[in-house]
């Protein structure tokens, strides 16, 4: 799914990188791991990573991937601007808050930093305006002895986000992780359901004007569908109504929690698909809400 401001791909590679390195200089880049583990290696250090990490990327960095096994599976959103914490969590100092659903103790830096001090030809494979082009460097690309500043890749697990709960039902932006121009990208985790004693848990019918809505959906029981199943993606475009499944509605009364975990990711422009995505539709579920 495509649009002037955003890229969101599968991908589910079975071999290391290790006969080049990858720059993007288009994009930051949003890596979810939905299966596999492996080591994220880069100019600025090694990031270990597995099942629900956010890796997020800045456009430029030279990296590696290394899989721990070729059973991968990663969710991943191509962004043409800065990914960022939201506004709302941050102070006019620069730091997450109080009242974000999580903080500065669960952002996990490179570490590790190697000396690569070797000489050779080492492949960069450098995407610019969408095509990929081979840079030769004579020395190892990670040959640095240090570095500074605020720019790095760094990696969140999904696992760590606090859901921030409520006596009625939460709208989506409470489940915000982090911004860019024009999208932003929401967790859905496991959490306790509305306390009110009249509170129906399902979300409501609604019709979402400002943005389309993507939803990957990572693991657990989806409480508001039916047959959608771990590893589906679903799109509901701006101003098309949707709500829960018949059904969910009077199964969701009375439930106390959810173990549900889902990645999404709304973009303010409309998405287009890629003639591959139309391939794997799922034609019937634009009918699902038929009783």
């Amino acid at each position: 799914m495509v649009n002037n401001d955003c890229h969101i791909v599968l991908a589910a590679p079975q071999e290391s990188m290790t006969t080049y390195f990858y720059k993007n200089a288009d994009a930051d880049e949003m890596i979810f791991v939905h299966e596999g583990s492996g080591v994220l290696k880069t100019q600025y250090g090694n990031l270990d990573f597995a099942y629900g990490d956010y890796l997020v990327i800045p456009r430029g960095t030279i990296y590696q991937i290394e899989f721990a096994t070729a059973d991968n599976r990663l969710f991943i959103v191509e962004s043409f601007s800065p990914i960022r914490y939201p506004k709302k969590y941050v102070s006019k100092l620069g730091q997450l808050m109080e009242h974000s659903p999580y903080c500065e103790r669960d952002i996990r830096q490179p570490a590790n930093l190697k000396t690569h001090d070797e000489s050779g030809d080492f492949l960069i494979q450098t995407k610019k305006k969408g095509i990929l082009y081979g840079l030769h460097y004579a020395h190892h690309p990670f040959d640095v002895v240090g570095w500074d500043g605020c720019c790095y890749p760094f990696a969140f697990s999904i696992h760590d986000f606090e859901p921030i709960t409520g006596r009625v039902h939460q709208p989506p932006p409470v489940h915000q992780t982090f911004e860019a121009n024009n999208f932003v990208v929401c967790s859905f985790c496991p959490r306790l359901f509305d306390y009110h004693p009249q509170a129906i848990p399902a979300p409501y019918n609604h019709s979402n004007i400002d943005s389309d809505e993507v939803l990957y959906y990572v693991d657990g029981d989806f409480m508001s569908r039916k047959h959608v199943t771990r590893g589906m993606i679903t799109l509901h475009p701006a101003g098309i109504p949707h709500g829960p499944h018949p059904g969910a509605v009077k199964k969701s009364i009375g439930a106390k929690q959810t173990n549900e975990l889902a990645v999404m990711v709304d973009t303010f422009h409309p998405l287009q698909l890629t003639a591959e995505a139309l391939e794997i539709e799922n034609e019937g579920y634009v009918m699902s809400w038929a009783e």
